[in-house]
Order: structure tokens, then C-alpha cells, then sequence
């Protein structure tokens, strides 16, 4: 069984923004896949549960209390979000890391009461035509970026990104997390 998580703010006033990747992403892999929402569900030959926290993000292990008990059921946790620390366009499966600072994964670590679990970071930030990170230093920008709607040009490279997620989700649930980590980190 794989859980399979996607992290964003409830509300239609972020549902396009920057900080909604991870929920963007699992709304394209249940709708590419037939797949309802909280409901387990058939996925091959694995069962797959969907779901998108109620709560704001720095809330979002909240929800997770009751579906994950025990550390071998966080070990299926698959957890999508967004990651300024990465170029839009990337993305990095990883395994038992740290939050990064993402107040949504720290949340989770913590209501789970383990850094165990397989996260999928979707890059959101922008970047120079090379390829670097333009770093955006101000507290106060780097929300207004994170909170703002994705442009017509974003949205037409996240699509890119969402088909790259998906695959990287059938790998996981398929072949498991080794493979997929080797597949797409690169």
C-alpha cells in the first residue's frame, strides 16, 4: 500500500500558486489514472491512497496521524511538494532526509515521529537561462513568489514536470524507490 500525498493551501485563492506543485501534481496523477481521493484503490498490482491535506501546509502531518501508524506504513508515504531550492522544470525523489526547511515536510516528520519517508521535490524557482538558481533573498518576496500563480510559460513547463512525476510515481509503486531514485535523479 503507498500513500500518496500532495502538498499545497486549501482555498481557490492558491489552488494555481507556486506552493500548490505537490497537489497540482497528485490532481494530474489521479486524473490520469482514474484515481479518486481518499478512498484506497487498486494501482496494478498495488493499492494506492490519495490525499490532499484540508489544512495549511505548515499543518499538513495532521491529517497523516491516523493513516500512518507505524514506521513501515511511513516507508510507503510518498510525500509531492514544491522546492525554491530547485530550478522550475527538476525534480528529486529522496528518501530519510531532512525538511530542508519546507514547514510542510517538517509537519509531517513530526506527526509521524519520523523523517523516513520517500519525498518527490517539484523545483519552482526561477532561473537563468543556464540553468542557475536565481535566488530570491527577501523574506517578504520569496512568499509573494511561493504564493503567486504559476505563469502561462511556468504552466506549460510544469505540465512537462507533472508527466515526469507521474512516471516517477508508477516507478515507486511498480519497481519500488531504488529504481526510481536511480531513473529520475539524474
Amino acid at each position: 500500500m503507498f500513500y500518496i500525498v500532495g502538498l499545497g493551501n486549501p482555498g481557490e485563492e492558491y489552488q494555481n500558486t507556486r506552493h500548490n506543485a505537490g497537489a497540482l501534481s497528485v490532481e494530474s496523477f489521479a486524473k490520469k489514472n482514474k484515481l479518486n481521493f481518499f478512498e484506497t484503490e487498486k494501482f496494478g498490482k498495488e493499492k494506492v491512497h490519495l490525499l490532499l491535506p484540508k489544512t495549511f501546509m505548515n499543518k499538513s502531518g495532521t491529517q497523516l496521524t491516523k493513516l500512518i501508524t507505524s514506521k513501515k506504513k511511513a516507508e510507503s508515504l510518498v510525500v509531492i511538494y514544491d522546492d525554491l531550492d530547485m530550478p522550475l522544470g527538476k525534480i528529486k525523489i529522496s528518501f530519510g532526509r531532512g525538511s530542508g526547511g519546507h514547514k510542510g515536510i517538517e509537519s509531517i516528520a513530526r506527526s509521524i515521529k519520523t523523517k523516513d519517508f520517500i519525498r518527490i521535490r517539484i523545483g519552482i524557482a526561477p532561473s537563468t537561462p543556464s540553468g542557475k538558481i536565481k535566488k530570491i533573498k527577501e523574506e517578504q518576496k520569496v512568499i509573494d513568489f511561493i504564493l503567486g500563480d504559476f505563469k502561462k510559460k511556468e504552466t506549460e513547463t510544469l505540465k512537462k514536470i507533472f508527466k515526469k512525476v507521474n512516471e516517477a510515481l508508477e516507478t515507486i509503486i511498480k519497481e519500488g524507490r531504488a529504481k526510481a531514485m536511480n531513473e529520475y535523479n539524474r
